[in-house]
């Protein structure tokens, strides 16, 4: 098989798969569909350990919460279809990919993600699977010479589908990767990791390719964007890196380098000034448009300052990009709270344990608690005024008082206030990643 072609590869892997569900008796089918309900009702649950799992055991896979929330939707998408397969005894050759699992081939091929972490994932991914339907299995067993012929089956249909899906994946990961190392050529891109990753190399080079020079001040940028691909292209998010070295009144053009067709990493030169980066005035100059979004590091001098501004930035970018968490058009690091916030997103299961044992019952993911959250968040940053805080609330003084005894007293288990307002801030930042779901 390894020397035929990428589509002749993906037909004899159809072919094999399509003979799995034909082979079984009716009395294995059932059962075996019976098991696929038990895992239907557990899939989300399995969803997120197997990501979890790939994310901490697999290299470069947790490297941005972008990526972990495709590794999270290609992951359901493929554990999905094998559900499905097996509780409905669908010929496996009518298949398609999920178009997750193929979208996040391309983008780990964008960003250099070596491929052998993708076959990794699915092979963890197939291992997991079927540990969980042994214990289906197992759980309901009554007849051993019954499991073993369901357990067989079901580990042929699972072993063929990961053959299959993870031909084609690679195939569109290797021609993605082809494409893309054309793509990106002009934007200096191996120039400019080099200089990140090697600390004791000259500048010489680099100045030499990029025309960028180091010896000044730099301001590091990431933007992205979650539009849709007829929206998102790399032309527009360059334009935007290039709008805001205008807004900050560059010394010169910035440097840009695609990270994927969604991300792209700038720095801005700034010659010998060090400005402010006021965030809500850039927001406001450049106008984003609601899928694109913008992280910013402080500027930084030199060669160790281009690297570290743009540490900033991608630290800021850490927070801003995780999914279901406040938006903010510009996010910068030196905004209130990012750096110690992005600090703390590094090990969200810590973080999440610490929200909860400081907050208490006001960590709960409920309405009333989100209105004492957001009540006490702004007392605390109005310098414990309840006049000020009721302004930005927009409610009568004495309901911002009301409810922050209530908080205080009832709910909260800390007495430290700067705990509790560094608490409150995480929730504001990261949102439901560190609440503690309500039971169900």
């Amino acid at each position: 098989m390894t020397n035929l072609e990428p589509e002749d590869r993906r037909a004899v892997a159809r072919s094999r798969l399509a003979h799995v569900p034909a082979t079984a008796h009716e009395d294995v089918l059932a059962a075996v569909a019976q098991v696929a309900r038990s895992l239907s009702a557990r899939e989300l649950d399995m969803v997120r350990a197997m990501t979890s799992l790939m994310a901490h055991d697999i290299d470069h896979l947790d490297d941005d919460p972008v990526l972990v929330q495709l590794l999270e939707a290609s992951v359901h998408g493929n554990i999905s279809t094998i559900v499905h397969v097996l509780a409905n005894d669908i010929p496996v050759d009518r298949l398609q990919p999920t178009t997750a699992a193929v979208e996040y081939a391309l983008r780990l091929a964008q960003r250099d993600v070596p491929s052998n972490s993708l076959v990794r994932a699915y092979h963890l991914g197939q291992n997991e699977m079927m540990s969980i339907c042994f214990e289906e299995v197992k759980k309901n067993s009554n007849d051993s010479e019954l499991d073993f012929a369901v357990l067989k089956h079901i580990s042929d249909v699972v072993y063929n589908y990961i053959d299959w899906i993870t031909l084609f994946v690679f195939d569109a990961y290797e021609t993605e990767r082809i494409r893309w190392i054309g793509a990106k050529g002009t934007v200096h891109s191996s120039t400019i990791h080099t200089l990140l990753a090697d600390r004791s190399g000259t500048t010489t080079t680099f100045e030499a390719h990029t025309g960028y020079l180091l010896n000044q001040n730099h301001l590091g940028v990431v933007v992205w964007s979650d539009g849709s691909d007829s929206t998102t292209t790399l032309g527009s998010i360059d334009v935007i890196s290039r709008r805001a070295a205008a807004a900050m009144r560059s010394a010169g053009p910035p440097i840009v380098t695609a990270i994927d067709r969604r991300t792209a990493w700038a720095w801005i030169p700034l010659g010998t000034r060090t400005p402010t980066v006021d965030t809500a005035e850039l927001a406001a100059a450049l106008r984003l448009d609601q899928s694109t979004r913008m992280a910013v590091g402080l500027p930084g001098k030199g060669v160790d300052g281009f690297r570290r501004t743009h540490e900033q930035a991608r630290a800021a970018y850490s927070i801003a990009s995780i999914p279901g968490t406040p938006v903010r058009e510009v996010l910068g690091y030196g905004d209130k709270n990012v750096a110690i916030v992005s600090l703390l997103a590094q090990d969200l299961d810590s973080a999440r344990y610490w929200v909860w044992e400081t907050l208490g019952t006001l960590a709960d993911d409920t309405p009333n608690a989100a209105v004492l959250r957001d009540t006490l968040h702004a007392y605390f940053a109005h310098d414990e005024s309840h006049l000020h805080a009721a302004q930005e609330l927009n409610v009568h003084r004495n309901t911002v008082k009301y409810r922050v005894t209530k908080a205080l007293e009832l709910h909260t288990t800390s007495g430290d206030k700067l705990d509790l307002a560094l608490a409150l801030q995480v929730c504001q930042f990261l949102g439901a990643l560190v609440l503690r779901p309500t039971q169900t």
